[in-house]
Parts: structure tokens; C-alpha cells; sequence
């Protein structure tokens, strides 16, 4: 396997701005990355062709003196279920082989105004539906660049991969609980799920332009090498200047028991190891009590997520000039046996009471027990491992089985989402940052969740956070 060299986007935009180097050098090196790392299945979709042929407008535009938008010539990938006009949007599942988009996402769309090149479009758990990336048939599962007999966790983890082993620096997954953050993880690079929080004002990227399963939950998000790197993305989408990093001297960091047990012991001791690290920089840590939390988000993470598909891929169907495919059509083409049975649900049962009380009842207490941990304990954030464990081996016999954690078994998808979805099913801001290995060279990442709207802050603090990772 061709080594791993993951450049940053920041690094690689100082060197287009500087002449070392050109859009087109630069793609072509990434699309002969493509083919050397073909195995890990990154990508669905590659348009090497149409990517030199912008790559190579945006050197002649840059040679003729214009003034260049801030990612000009970068070179990005995007994942498989956000639209791109003219470019088939399939979702990684069968009966979306065909449908091509009618509209760009805004969120894609603003990165395409900075002049950055799309090279390609990700691969991604069926219907973003799971968080392993094990897919079957036709569409395989995603490889962890840093062992590629191992999960790259999902659903973003075709965007992940491609970032991991230096194909690109920087792409687009989305999120619903926790499919950037996890594989961000599992890959060691930086992902972000900005503020959903109640929707409208507060959702700080349009959903519009993706399909979708949650209108709650969902949200697209940015993935890279670095915390830096996600800063000047999350500055193109929503038009604002870059976040710089911000001292973590008398910062109050929460670190919540509840997200701090039945940790695989390597992931535990660099995630213990960086906090002592942050308390050194100054950061005052303060353990935290959040009852009641884990009982309440399970009355709203399956009742959410299992009953808004029903409006809301027909919708996304409609938006595109589908309206011919069903969800039943989608429904009886499904070929993951964990997705099928997710869609099961979704078709049958009439949990229509259930998903009111989610909404109405448990996720407002939801957002009070997080309210309450934030602002009644002065926190600007809760810290804690993104995963609870390193990423697993594939296993296509048993791919959705069970997982050893300090000898007991566990679900492997309520074990990758046990400390996402939460902070996810709250609407709150939530950033994995790469912090090390395990002794074994897999990648851990640490989370940071923030109150609703404070992105930036958690943004800047991330930055710091992962400097001292380092150091």
C-alpha cells in the first residue's frame, strides 16, 4: 500500500497561492492517488476528466492576474447522498443508480463558488443509514486507510478515507448522529456537525440538497485533515471571516461520566493523556453529572430517525423530478440486511404517537439536561472520545453483530453512536478532533460539544485543543 500523506488544506492552498505549485499538478496528483488507493473504495463516483478541465481554468484564470476566492483550485470530494447538478446522487443503494440531481446543495455550492474543484463523490453506508461503511453487492464497504481489513466508520466514510490517505484534504459528509464525527474518528482527520438546534435561524447549514432521513438531525458537514483546515471551510459556507484558535487559559471544559464508561482501555489512556495536557495549557476540567440523559435520548434518537424518512425522501424525491420512485421502491432494492430492517420499520409501524412524544416531550428535556450541564456548571464545552473504541475489523458475515469491550459484548452500532447521537438528538454543535493512536496505530479522535450556536467558539477552542494534542 502507497504510503499515507495527508497534506492540509491549508498547506495546500498556501502553495496554489504562492505558484509552488498548480490546480492542475495538484489534481492530477490527487486522481493518481485515487487509483493507488482504489482498494479502500473511497469513491463511488470519479470525474478525472472534468476535474482537470476546471483545475486547469482556474491556473489560466490565476496566470491572467484575477482575483482568486480563497479555495481556488483545491481539490475536494463529496459524499454520495448531497446533490451536485447533472451528477447522478445514488445514495449507495440500487434504486438511485439513475437519479441525477436537478440542483446543486447550497452548501456544496458555496465551496464551488470559492473555485474549489470537485474530483469525485464519496461512498457512504447504505442511505447513510448505518455507521460501519460495510456495504454489500455492488457497492463495497470503505477501508481504513490506516488498516484496511478495518471498519472506516460511517456513514461519511467514503469522505473520510479520501482524506485519510491523501487522495484530498478536505470534503463533505453530513450527519445525523454522528456520521461525520465517527469516521473522522476512526480515520484520525477533523469532521464537524455544525448547529442544528430547533431548525430555522438556528441551523447553521442548509440541509436543502441532500437526501435526507431526519429533517430534525440532519445536517451536512465538513470534514479535513485538521481542526485549521474545517475553520476556513466552515468560514466559505457560511460567508464569515476564519475562526483562529483561542486560548484554552481558564476555559471550563466538561468532562460528563456518562460518556466516560465502557471505553476501550488505548482509546481511554490518549484521551486521559490529552487532558492532562489541557489542563496544563490552562483549561480547568470539571466532571460533571448529566442523569437521566441516556434514558431520555433513547425516547428520542429511533422514534425521530424511523418515522421522518417517510416524508421526507419522498420530498427530496419530488425536489429532483423523481417523483416515479417510491419509498417502497427505494424499500424493496435496499441490499444491507441492517439497513432493510431500519426501512422495515419506517414502512410498518405507525409510530406516529411515539414521534410526537419525542418531539414534544423528551427532546425538550433532552435540551434542558444539556442546558443544565452548560450553564449551571459554567462550561463552554463537554469533552469526551468520539468513539469508544478504535475502529473494528470488517465482517461482512456479521457485520452489524456485537463488539468485546473490557471483555462484554456490545452492539456495534449503539457502541459507535453512544457518544454522538446524543449531543446530535439535542441540536448542539459537536467537533472530533484527531489526538493520537493506540498502541496498535489506530487512530482515536476527542470530541467537543458546545451549546447551541457556539460553533465558532468550539471551532477556535478545537484548533488549540488539537495543538496541544500534538505537542
Amino acid at each position: 500500500m502507497p504510503p499515507l500523506k495527508p497534506v492540509t488544506m491549508t498547506e495546500q492552498l498556501r502553495q496554489l497561492r504562492s505558484g509552488e505549485t498548480t490546480a492542475e499538478a495538484m489534481m492530477s496528483n490527487a486522481i493518481r492517488r485515487a487509483e493507488d488507493f482504489g482498494h479502500l473504495n473511497a469513491f463511488l463516483t470519479v470525474e478525472p476528466d472534468l476535474a482537470m478541465k476546471r483545475a486547469r481554468a482556474v491556473d489560466r484564470a490565476r496566470a491572467e492576474g484575477a482575483q482568486m476566492p480563497i479555495l481556488a483550485g483545491l481539490p475536494i470530494g463529496v459524499k454520495d447522498n448531497i446533490d451536485v447538478e447533472g451528477w447522478v446522487t445514488t445514495g449507495a443503494t440500487p434504486a438511485l443508480a439513475q437519479l441525477r440531481a436537478k440542483t446543486t446543495a447550497p452548501v456544496l455550492h458555496k465551496l464551488l463558488q470559492s473555485q474549489a474543484v470537485l474530483l469525485g463523490k464519496t461512498n457512504l453506508h447504505e442511505l447513510a443509514f448505518g455507521v460501519t461503511n460495510t456495504n454489500f453487492s455492488s457497492i463495497p464497504a470503505v477501508r481504513n486507510p490506516h488498516d484496511p481489513a478495518r471498519i472506516s466508520g460511517g456513514s461519511s466514510g467514503g469522505t473520510a478515507a479520501a482524506i485519510a490517505a491523501g487522495i484530498i484534504s478536505s470534503g463533505l459528509g453530513t450527519d445525523t448522529s454522528g456520521s461525520v464525527r465517527i469516521p473522522a474518528a476512526l480515520c484520525g482527520i477533523a469532521g464537524l456537525r455544525p448547529s442544528v438546534g430547533a431548525g430555522g435561524s438556528e441551523r447553521r447549514y442548509s440541509a436543502q440538497g441532500v437526501l435526507p432521513i431526519s429533517h430534525t438531525n440532519d445536517t451536512p458537514g465538513p470534514m479535513a485533515v485538521s481542526v485549521e483546515d474545517l475553520a476556513v471551510l466552515d468560514a466559505v459556507i457560511t460567508g464569515t471571516d476564519p475562526v483562529a484558535a483561542k486560548s484554552l487559559k481558564g476555559v471550563r471544559l466538561g468532562v460528563p461520566d456518562c460518556f466516560w464508561i465502557d471505553i476501550d482501555p488505548d482509546v481511554e489512556r490518549v484521551c486521559r493523556k490529552l487532558c492532562g495536557k489541557l489542563v496544563k495549557a490552562g483549561a480547568e476540567l470539571v466532571s460533571v453529572s448529566m442523569p437521566g440523559l441516556r434514558d431520555v435520548w433513547r425516547q428520542v434518537s429511533a422514534p425521530v430517525v424511523l418515522h421522518e424518512p417517510r416524508e421526507d425522501i419522498p420530498a427530496w424525491l419530488a425536489s429532483n423530478g423523481r417523483s416515479d420512485i417510491s419509498l417502497m421502491d427505494i424499500f424493496r432494492q435496499i441490499v444491507n440486511p441492517d439497513v432493510r430492517a431500519a426501512f422495515e420499520v419506517i414502512i410498518s409501524e405507525n409510530s406516529d404517537k411515539k414521534y410526537r412524544d419525542a418531539l414534544q416531550i423528551h427532546r425538550p428535556e433532552l435540551c434542558r439536561i444539556y442546558d443544565a450541564a452548560f450553564y449551571k456548571n459554567g462550561l463552554t464545552a463537554l469533552i469526551f472520545p468520539t468513539v469508544p473504541v478504535p475502529a473494528t475489523y470488517i465482517d461482512i458475515e456479521c457485520a452489524f453483530g456485537k463488539i468485546k469491550i473490557n471483555g462484554e459484548d456490545r452492539g456495534i452500532f449503539d457502541t459507535l453512536v453512544r457518544n454522538t447521537d446524543p449531543g446530535a438528538n439535542a441540536g448542539l454543535p459537536g467537533l472530533s478532533i484527531p489526538v493520537g493512536l493506540t498502541r496498535s496505530g489506530l487512530p482515536v479522535g476527542f470530541e467537543i460539544d458546545g451549546p447551541v450556536g457556539s460553533d465558532r467558539n468550539l471551532i477556535g477552542i478545537g484548533i488549540e485543543i488539537e495543538r496541544v494534542a500534538i505537542s
